[in-house]
């Protein structure tokens, strides 16, 4: 039978394509600080770390034990080091009680099948004390090998506490001669470009508004755009509690005011959330307008008019993501701005007979969204101005 070739999609195409990823990664994490340097330092200390524990444990301590050296050492590297410590204790202290769980049961009721039941059964029950928290399986774990391995000899108890010993040691001796960096400022900048981005398609959305025929394609395209923000918001906020606990025993410094900057950007994700809710509903309302074609029946100094009020709303996202202190007096300034345009179109759309005829369903819904995101906004300074 002859050869079949690999297809330039088969098994050799996706290697390829995933050595050039890792390729990338590398250099990425190389040329520019930032959490994908951070994985690849916390990678590199993680095989050093545990390369060191085993050969220490394989020199001083039987082979039975020397593989708790290495895997203590990588529970002693995590992400942060209040995470490494307190990750590290949880696990000495389940082993602990796994290990003295196995010599209790060995040395009154004797090894056998029965035994090792209401071991397994005991270290389940124990293994769920919360202060235990994610390293609560390792009651068990350690458990049946001191009870199966060790026989629930105290020798053999003594050396596997030692060996967890060296793994902590060599794990946390990395972790803190090269302590993870701090990001604090990475945070805001990376908060501030999203209110860049943010301020821009609002803008756009403005411009969507005023259009005499709207782009269905394009409106489909602002809630694609919506939602991918949101996503963005997500990841920033979760990152931001991760800086927090990096900030945590780390003997690294950051810059002056890091502390104070981490809860003004977290106050100005959930801001930026909100809006987002406001926008979503609006653009959702705009493509059914533009499907229905009851877009047409808009007078067109309401669409201007609201137009005017995303873009001044557009204008006060930008001051709230700016990375130095936010112009109280001008964000002030703008939001009311935008209030006073709000009214005027509602004002416009009540007193004209004509206007209060058109699309009012449409028009009522449309108001509304944008009043929320008034509300939300006006909000929001405050709590920016509390951060």
């Amino acid at each position: 039978m002859p050869m079949r070739l690999s297809a330039p999609g088969g098994i050799p195409g996706r290697a390829k394509a995933a050595a050039a990823r890792a390729v990338a990664f590398v250099r990425r994490a190389v040329g520019t600080p930032g959490s994908e340097r951070d994985t690849l330092l916390l990678g590199a200390k993680t095989v050093v770390a545990a390369m060191v524990a085993w050969t220490a444990a394989r020199h001083f301590l039987p082979p039975a034990v020397a593989t708790f050296a290495p895997y203590t050492a990588m529970v002693a590297l995590q992400a942060t080091v209040y995470r490494s410590l307190r990750d590290c204790a949880q696990y000495a202290l389940a082993m602990a009680v796994g290990a003295a769980l196995a010599a209790a049961l060995a040395a009154t009721a004797g090894i056998h099948g029965w035994t090792f039941g209401l071991l397994t059964l005991v270290a389940l029950c124990l293994g769920r004390a919360r202060r235990l928290g994610r390293q609560g399986a390792q009651v068990a774990i350690v458990g049946f090998f001191a009870f199966s391995s060790g026989q629930g000899r105290i020798d053999y108890i003594g050396h596997l506490a030692a060996s967890v010993a060296i793994g902590a040691v060599c794990g946390l001796t990395a972790h803190l001669l090269l302590a993870p960096a701090r990001h604090a400022r990475h945070r805001q900048t990376a908060a501030t470009d999203l209110y860049a981005e943010l301020s821009e398609r609002m803008t756009g959305l403005a411009d969507t508004f005023e259009a005499t025929a709207p782009d269905a394609d394009r409106v489909r395209q602002w809630r694609q755009d919506w939602r991918r923000l949101s996503r963005d918001c997500e990841d920033l906020h979760r990152s931001i509690e991760t800086e927090e606990e990096n900030g945590l025993l780390n003997p690294r410094r950051s810059f002056e005011g890091a502390a104070g900057a981490l809860p003004r950007t977290r106050a100005s994700v959930k801001i930026a959330q909100r809006a987002l809710d406001h926008l979503r509903s609006i653009t959702r309302t705009l493509d059914h307008a533009v499907e229905s074609r009851e877009i047409d029946d808009l007078p067109p100094a309401f669409r201007t008019g609201l137009a005017a009020v995303l873009r001044t709303s557009a204008d006060a996202m930008d001051e709230m993501g700016r990375t130095p202190r936010t112009d109280d007096s001008r964000l002030d300034r703008t939001i009311e701005e935008a209030s006073a345009r709000l009214d005027e179109v509602h004002r416009d759309s009540q007193s004209r007979p004509e206007a209060r005829s058109a699309a009012p369903t449409l028009q009522g819904t449309l108001l509304t969204d944008a009043a929320r995101l008034l509300v939300d906004l006006r909000t929001g300074r405050q709590d920016l101005s509390n951060a």
